[in-house]
């Protein structure tokens, strides 16, 4: 049995890819700072570590006394636009001593493979019609926050580590993505779960608020197309840097439209001051495509997976307030 590591277990997406891994087979251990906030993990084993530690990685990578076959590092201090532009020291001191130590710790140890979950924030702005980037035109490198100045960095040094300790590195550049069991209040939730907290929150008829003028352009990826995409490129010879998203491109309005259909509302849009990030953000999948992934869910059917979830969540608040 193959074993392999997930590093932020305890959040939505690492939830997740311990959910495909055990299906694929795998024994898998969680690691975190914290468990996850709404479902029991399903990892075989799950340990509590502070990953900013050079010590609590080398205990993180080793299963039974032997190093873990993959290990998946998706450990970062993140969240929604709202967070990233109101916490970068945080992001960039914390993420930084995570992804330091991590690579440090699996190379030591003699891990097989090593994937490391950079994101679309490493790209600059675009605006609509622009050409879809490719994994090259990160350089000259011009991100939006300092979120992604950090990812970006964290990639060349995962790379670094491939070409001079033997170590086997998967990067995957994730888009936007959403789902169930993810943060859906509090800041640090992303857009689909604040859209669908709010919707919920609106009786019909209603309005809500969102950032900016509401014509942003984004790709929303639902949770097991990502997670599929990162087991994908994690089993494949693909070694650069590579774009996982949905092929579907939307506008901030239109993921309102699509949430108040789902949830069967008519909602008013009132736009508001606040931080929208870039105008623009949609990238070439040509490399992903390669391994054979495709997305298999568009937006409204995430929404559907995810509204009444969000919407579950925010009546039991209610009830015990």
């Amino acid at each position: 049995m193959k074993t392999a590591v997930v590093c932020g277990a305890g959040g939505f997406i690492g939830h997740h890819l311990c959910d495909l891994l055990k299906t694929e087979g795998y024994f898998v251990r969680g690691v975190d700072i914290k468990e996850q906030e709404f479902a029991p993990s399903p990892a075989d084993e799950f340990a509590l570590l502070d990953l900013r530690d050079p010590d609590s990685c080398r205990q993180a990578v080793r299963i039974g006394g032997a190093a873990a076959d993959e290990v998946y590092q998706l450990a970062a201090d993140m969240g929604g636009m709202g967070f990233i532009h109101s916490a970068e020291c945080e992001i960039m001191t914390n993420s930084a001593l995570v992804n330091i130590h991590m690579i440090n710790a699996a190379s030591e140890a003699g891990v097989s493979r090593y994937f490391f979950s950079s994101s679309a924030c490493v790209y600059r702005d675009q605006e609509e019609g622009d050409v879809y980037l490719s994994e090259e035109d990160a350089y000259p490198a011009f991100p939006d926050n300092e979120y992604g100045w950090e990812k970006l960095y964290a990639e060349r040094m995962a790379l670094s580590f491939a070409r001079n300790r033997g170590i086997e590195v998967r990067i995957a550049r994730f888009q936007n993505c959403f789902g169930p069991y993810g943060t859906w209040r509090g800041g640090r939730e992303k857009a689909p779960a604040a859209i669908c907290r709010k919707v919920a929150m609106a009786n019909d008829g209603g309005e809500i608020e969102v950032w900016g003028d509401g014509s942003a352009l984004r790709v929303y990826t639902y949770v097991p197309d990502l997670c599929g995409g990162v087991f994908a490129l994690m089993q494949s010879d693909v070694t650069e840097p590579t774009n996982i998203g949905s092929d579907e491109i939307v506008s901030v309005d239109q993921l309102v439209t699509t949430v108040a259909d789902v949830a069967g509302k008519s909602i008013e849009i009132r736009h508001v001051e606040g931080p929208v990030g870039v105008q623009a953000r949609y990238h070439s999948g040509d490399r992903i495509k390669s391994t054979g992934w495709r997305a298999q869910h568009t937006l409204r059917d995430g929404i559907e997976a995810t509204y009444p979830w969000i919407e579950e969540q925010v009546r039991t608040t209610a009830m015990s307030a």
